[in-house]
């Protein structure tokens, strides 16, 4: 063989070359940058249940105050789904707003991977992400209802 008769596959090795690793490049940099934006959001709107929650004026209307206070937080994302929220009191769990209580709100949520159909007529395939943060209400703070 000759140079002459191997003129020009060199483009053509590179082309495919190039498409066979930057599209799985260009998947997994996709895949990652989702799954972070999930991430910011879940950790977010943990932080913010748990502040609605505590700065609610009464027991009753702070369970809705931290869900909506956790669906802002997907919504400033571009999120859709609403995540599930718990909310959980140290040290007595019927007593949120009591001095020196804690409160723990932790939310959990999944981002469904990118460009990928369900698998057998299943869910789609999906990370699972989980945050939580912990707001104390406060010793000296008066005792609401």
């Amino acid at each position: 063989m000759t140079a002459h008769d191997e003129e020009g596959t060199a483009v053509i090795e590179f082309v495919w070359l190039a498409i066979l690793l930057l599209v799985p490049l260009l998947y997994v940099v996709l895949t990652v940058f989702e799954t972070q934006r999930a991430a910011y959001a879940a950790s977010a709107a943990a932080r913010s249940a748990g502040r609605a929650f505590v700065t609610s004026p009464d027991q009753a209307s702070a369970y809705s105050r931290a869900q909506a206070a956790a669906r802002l937080a997907y919504a400033d994302q571009g999120l859709t789904d609403a995540p599930r929220v718990e909310i959980t009191c140290r040290p007595v769990p019927r007593d949120c707003l009591t001095p020196g209580s804690v409160v723990r709100a932790e939310v959990r949520s999944s981002v469904d991977l990118p460009l990928l159909p369900a698998v057998f007529g299943s869910q789609t395939p999906a990370i699972r992400l989980q945050a939580d943060h912990q707001a104390p209400y406060g010793t000296f703070r008066e005792e609401r209802p």
